[in-house]
């Protein structure tokens, strides 16, 4: 399971993650901000067959888990959607669990510093 890595801007009090080039079994490089209040995830690309993408988070970065969106749905993803993430565990992380050959994603999430 290759891990890919993100690519950070900064924004003006906010950040943007994109982890690209996700593959069937990959996963990104785990991404520690704390500092962020809000946080929403954009799945895109080739899923594939049955392709499927999760966002996870750990606060020791051993041990993942499911993030959900604010009604409580797991933040798995089958389709190319937009979600706010609920969650603000230490490290967040994309993982492919499922897709073929042709499955290429793109996971981008848009941070934002609380206002002060």
């Amino acid at each position: 399971m290759p891990t890919r890595n993100a690519v950070i801007t900064e924004l003006p009090h906010a950040r943007l993650v994109t982890w690209s080039g996700l593959l069937n079994t990959d996963d990104g490089n785990p991404f520690e901000g704390a500092e962020f209040a809000d946080r929403t995830a954009q799945v895109f690309g080739t899923f594939g067959a049955a392709g499927s993408v999760q966002l996870e988070g750990s606060n020791n970065g051993t041990n993942w888990n499911i993030l959900a969106d604010p009604q409580g749905n797991a933040l798995t993803f089958t389709t190319g959607r937009i979600e706010q993430v609920l969650e603000i565990p230490r490290f967040i992380r994309p993982l492919v669990t499922a897709g073929d050959g042709t499955t290429n994603l793109t996971v981008s999430m848009f941070c934002r510093r609380g206002l002060r």
